[in-house]
């Protein structure tokens, strides 16, 4: 029997069991889907993270407090880090073209009977520059600002959103910590970075932090969450990292033990994100693809009752001279289309998942075509791996046997 004529004959035993097929491709459906939708929110999540890291630029690094021990132990991380050090950095380290000191809480903030709780960030003039953060309206902080240490705040856009819905914000007083502040400016939007919503950030001069938000709390000087560090070319950032280790493991008496700082650059970041988002990736899909074998299951149970039900029919066929391997690729024809015709459904269905995440949610709608590919491979793969046994079972069935069954 020629390839054609086994596929028709196929095809018209599908549309003859309608109901039967659509269920038995539900699975291959739900798999495909499953997989498709899975390994493009990843990416997508993936290409997020690379977006905002490389905002911050090639040359950006941060110098962070504590081991490395202790920062992976404790989301609250150790104080060893004081302004002298950025200010040695600042003066001592040729390669760099800019630092800013940041110490970061989050505390209560008000304004008249409004409250919420704000990340405010207490830092130097530098830090716009080096963060590429841009103001929308108004100013950013300024030397004499963190000089006379003014009680003057930049606001993000959520902030501004949430306070000032109906009035301009430069201008207004709100209370940090039961202190008034005065608002200068507005950022423009960010979005989230490394877990944290940027625009529902407040700026305020370091000296102002220290003196009247804070206070100091260390006797070895100004503590700092971390610093902010902008080397002068892309080039030199592996020099400027080398000689900024050297000087703060001189200036903290760091000989032989472990350092108790570290130094991060955003390529060293963006890579362990990319590593960090490629393995969920791979988790999700391979969690997804189980959904692929349950549905190959489904369409091996559904071809044994239908050899079952077709006993007559093997038998009539044989006997009029069918042979083993027309039987045999009649079947497999089946589970085969059954299972391709699952996967391009289920391709089409992920791909309005991912479509649609792509617009509820920051994340950029990825369908990569080699899950696609990958995808229906497998599919088509199951499919054919799954109809074997039945096919085999029909290809093999004694023809006088079938028809005294039947």
């Amino acid at each position: 029997m020629e390839f054609q004529e086994s596929l028709k004959m196929a095809v018209s035993m599908l549309m003859a069991n309608k109901l039967r097929s659509t269920l038995t491709m539900l699975g291959i459906i739900i798999g495909n889907a499953s997989v498709v939708a899975m390994i493009g929110i990843g990416q997508g999540a993936q290409q997020l993270a690379t977006d905002k890291l490389s905002d911050l630029g090639p040359n950006v690094m941060f110098v962070l407090p504590g081991s490395r021990r202790a920062r992976n132990a404790t989301f609250d991380l150790p104080r060893t880090l004081v302004l002298s050090d950025a200010e040695a950095i600042a003066a001592q380290v040729p390669t760099v073209d800019g630092v800013a000191p940041e110490i970061n809480r989050r505390l209560l903030v008000s304004y008249r009977n409004i409250n919420t709780n704000a990340m405010v960030i207490g830092t130097t003039p530098e830090y716009q520059r080096i963060r590429s953060f841009y103001v929308d309206q108004g100013r950013f902080i300024n030397p004499l600002d963190l000089e006379r240490a003014k009680r003057v705040a930049v606001i993000g856009t959520e902030i501004a959103d949430r306070f000032f819905k109906t009035q301009h914000p430069i201008g207004q007083q709100i209370r940090i910590k039961n202190i008034s502040f005065e608002i200068i400016g507005v950022m423009e939007s960010k979005g989230s970075f490394l877990g944290s919503n940027q625009d529902e950030s407040i700026f305020i001069p370091l000296d102002t932090m220290v003196s009247q938000v804070i206070g100091k709390t260390s006797p070895y000087g100004i503590e700092l969450s971390w610093i902010n560090v902008k080397a002068k070319e892309p080039e030199s950032i592996q020099a400027a990292q080398f000689q900024i280790e050297n000087l703060l493991r001189l200036r903290h008496n760091i000989q032989n033990g472990e350092d108790d700082f570290g130094v991060s650059t955003a390529k060293q970041m963006l890579e362990i994100v990319g590593t960090i988002t490629g393995g969920l990736t791979v988790m999700l899909a391979f969690i997804a693809g189980i959904s692929l074998i349950v549905g190959g299951i489904g369409v091996m149970n559904i071809m044994l009752v239908s050899v079952t039900e077709r006993t007559q029919e093997i038998g009539l066929r044989k006997a009029i001279g069918a042979g083993k391997n027309d039987i045999l690729s009649q079947f497999l024809i089946e589970a085969v289309i059954v299972s391709a015709a699952g996967g391009i459904i289920g391709v089409v269905i992920g791909s309005g998942i991912v479509w649609i995440v792509g617009l509820v949610s920051p994340l950029t709608a990825v369908v990569a075509p080699g899950a696609i590919f990958i995808s229906l491979g497998i599919s088509g793969g199951i499919g054919l791996f799954f109809g074997v046994f039945p096919a085999h079972r029909a290809a093999t069935l004694d023809p006088i046997v079938a028809l005294r069954t039947a």
